[in-house]
């Protein structure tokens, strides 16, 4: 279990990230491609990323990225540095500025329990053409694996945050810290990491914490290792039925049918009030209807693949799936 010790200090400079971290996406999804999960959600994509790395004409050149993240244990913390909150360009300049010194200290603990490329040697003296190729390598296998299907991570993330906004418009900055769960357990002072594969405490001392909501972090949230960097703590989100191909012809009859019970006045307004996240209730005083009629109307447009509802007590906060989205902006 991991314990992410708190001071009040620590609880008002606790924040979310703005949006999908690209390199924290990249990293993380290299684990999930690696792994022997068999998430249906992640099966066409695995298999889709899978056949363009043996096909790409420079495949040698994953060699070493891939050695750097293996599908379990741990994995080099300059791999995703705290600059990448404002850009994958920022976080992969901030990869190729890595000092030596923690180069080696992150590939001597890989090390350990793993057999790294002869270039892991070159890259753990900081020589700056491995590390220009190693970027290279992210650049190019982030073009391929998440760039695609960028949308629907983002998607996913922004109803996570939708949530979180919520539950800190509820209950402040404890009420988000409280909104974790079942992943995570706050108590006032402590959030444990359930199923955490290490047993450490990760103590704040006044620098609060980000967390980054992750479409590809697995079912456990991630924390760097090294307690002197900028506290970071990723965990897992909705995946808002996945990577699966765009709906179109692709749909089958029972979305087909789901979709022809849309049409209507009263359920765009539904998707319009799920723009930023919205109750059951809300929804029935907004649109002044019933609360029956709200929950009838967010149930056709749950089955039909246009909301995702999350249950937090006595309430339902409803938001829009990437096809919701798209058909509200259409």
């Amino acid at each position: 279990m991991l314990k992410v010790v708190f001071s009040r200090e620590d609880i008002l400079r606790t924040r979310v990230a703005p949006a999908a971290d690209p390199v924290w996406e990249l990293v993380l999804s290299l684990h999930l491609l690696q792994g022997r999960g068999r998430d249906p959600l992640l099966t066409e994509w695995r298999r889709t990323v899978a056949r363009g790395l043996r096909t790409d004409s420079a495949a040698e050149r994953y060699r070493l990225l891939l050695a750097l993240n293996p599908p379990r244990g741990y994995f080099p913390d300059f791999l995703t540095p705290y600059a990448s909150k404002d850009g994958l360009e920022a976080g992969l300049e901030a990869v190729r500025g890595t000092p030596a010194d923690m180069l080696r200290r992150d590939l001597g603990l890989l090390a350990e329990e793993n057999t790294l490329p002869p270039s892991a040697t070159a890259l753990a003296r900081g020589e700056p053409e491995v590390l220009h190729h190693l970027t290279d390598s992210m650049l190019r296998y982030q073009s391929l694996a998440v760039t695609p299907y960028w949308s629907r991570i983002q998607a996913a993330v922004e109803a996570d945050r939708a949530r979180r906004a919520r539950a800190l418009l509820d209950g402040g900055a404890e009420g988000l810290l409280a909104s974790l769960r079942p992943s995570m357990r706050w108590d006032g002072e402590v959030l444990e990491v359930l199923d955490y594969p290490d047993s450490r405490e990760l103590h704040l001392d006044g620098r609060g914490l980000l967390l980054v909501p992750s479409f590809f972090c697995a079912r456990t949230p991630v924390a760097l290792l090294d307690p002197s960097l900028p506290p970071v703590l990723v965990y897992p989100v909705d995946r808002l039925g996945g990577l699966m191909p765009e709906a179109g012809g692709h749909a089958d009859a029972a979305q087909r049918e789901a979709l022809a019970a849309l049409l209507g006045r009263t359920r765009a307004g539904v998707l319009e009030a799920a723009d930023q996240g919205c109750t059951t209730g809300e929804v029935a005083r907004r649109l002044r209807i019933s609360a029956a009629a709200a929950s009838q109307h967010t149930t056709v447009l749950r089955n039909a693949g246009l909301l995702v509802s999350h249950r937090d007590r006595n309430t339902v906060l409803h938001t829009l799936t990437p096809l919701g989205r798209a058909v509200l902006d259409a």
